[in-house]
């Protein structure tokens, strides 16, 4: 078998491979999808379910990190509790 041929090979199945993670991945997105479709037909707020998601995939130093910039940022346009607006 020439190089050409072994090349064509090796490309075709990575090509394969990736379109079968591809549709994976779809499956996957969908699942996700009917899940959080799930919980809010239960009455959660999934924007605010994301945000867990999301957070939960921090470590706690960079989660304390964001926090304090988005305080930081909140205090500076005056939108912390107590605070007077602008």
């Amino acid at each position: 078998m020439s190089d050409t041929m072994v090349a064509r090979e090796q490309l075709r199945s990575i090509v394969e491979r990736i379109e079968r993670l591809e549709e994976e991945k779809r499956a996957i997105s969908d699942d996700i999808k009917e899940v959080y479709g799930e919980a809010k037909a239960n009455g959660f707020d999934t924007k605010v379910l994301r945000q867990v998601v999301r957070m939960r995939k921090q470590d706690l130093t960079e989660r304390q990190e964001q926090d304090a910039i988005r305080d930081l940022y909140l205090h500076a346009l005056g939108m912390l509790p107590g605070e007077p607006e602008g």
